[in-house]
Formats: C-alpha cells, structure tokens, sequence
C-alpha cells in the first residue's frame, strides 16, 4: 500500500470495486425526498439523522458498507458513525457519481 493509499487518498474506484467484490451494501444516507427522486437501484436509504438509532440493523447484514448522498458530505459523517461502531465502511461520496463507477 502507498503513503496516498494510507492516508485515504488512493484511488476510490479501486476500493469501491474491492467492497463490491465483498458484497457491500450501499447505504443513501439522503432524506427520503432527496432518495425517492433518484437513487442507486438495489441502494438502503437510512437518512444520516437516523443511521445511529440503525447501528444493530446494519451490522446485522453482515457486509461491508458504502455509504452515498448528494455530494458525499453527509455520507463522510455516516462512514465516520459506521467505523466508530466496528462497521467497515467507506464513504462513496455523492451517489450519481457513485452510480458511475459501480
């Protein structure tokens, strides 16, 4: 692993594709609104103001999570939240570019 690896800077793409490869599930941490008007098909939407009170849930899937919103703000508060709670999680950023590398 290099030094921008390490420090999180590596490439996104090769780290989504590797969470796919371990059956991730994408979590859209949007509103409902935000969720209902476009999303990622096959995606959980469990909007970031409820995604603590889901913890138990969410560890219950057993999978790695990749967590997306609109512009990948909110999704790096609920990656910080996932980890915090001994889930692997990576932040996915905003989900239309998201979309894109999946």
């Amino acid at each position: 692993m290099g030094l921008l690896e390490f420090l999180g800077f590596g490439n996104k793409s090769n780290k989504i594709a590797e969470f796919m490869a371990n059956g991730a599930v994408i979590i859209d941490v949007r509103s409902a609104g935000e969720f209902s008007g476009g999303h990622i098909k096959g995606s959980k939407n469990i909007p970031l103001n409820t995604i603590s009170s889901k913890i138990e849930d969410i560890k219950k899937l057993g999978k790695p999570v990749i967590s997306c919103c609109a512009s990948g703000m909110r999704s790096a508060q609920a990656t910080s939240i996932l980890k915090s709670n001994g889930i692997e999680a990576m932040n996915g950023g905003g989900w239309s570019s998201l979309k894109s590398k999946i």
